[in-house]
């Protein structure tokens, strides 16, 4: 059974697929069945993959990392997107190499965002925004 916006990734040619609407069968690309991706929440390395969310005067900023991530052809952050606290809007940014990994948009969501993102390298980083209001 999926859930509404799981990720999923093919382990042999690298698809990464989202789930719009929810299904009782299985996600299976090469004759195999899908690998369900579980973000990473807590950095631990040199780089810095956890989005920082800022909410400010009815705009949302995600940046990715305390400290600029690399964004290199062979490591760099392939997209990040926001989503409602109550999974009823998404917005996502895609990113090519030498590009600043950097998501804003207005926004007046009362539940809040939460935010995740992709490396080429590290996989799925997710955070939560702790306030909706900046506070």
């Amino acid at each position: 059974m999926t859930h509404k916006l799981e990720l999923y990734r093919c382990d042999i040619c690298g698809n990464l697929i989202e789930v719009i609407l929810p299904g009782a069968g299985a996600l299976v690309c090469c004759e195999e069945e899908m690998e369900l991706l579980t973000p990473k929440t807590q950095d631990s390395g040199a780089e810095k993959h956890v989005p920082v969310i800022e909410h400010k005067d009815g705009e949302v900023t995600i940046r990715i990392g305390s400290e600029p991530h690399p964004m290199e052809k062979e490591h760099y952050i392939q997209f990040v997107e926001a989503i409602a606290n109550d999974n009823k809007y998404l917005k996502r940014k895609y990113f090519e190499p030498n590009e600043e990994p950097v998501l804003k948009f207005k926004c007046e969501c009362a539940s809040g965002v939460s935010s995740r993102e992709f490396c080429n390298v590290h996989g799925l980083w997710a955070s939560s925004e702790v306030s909706h209001d900046g506070k």
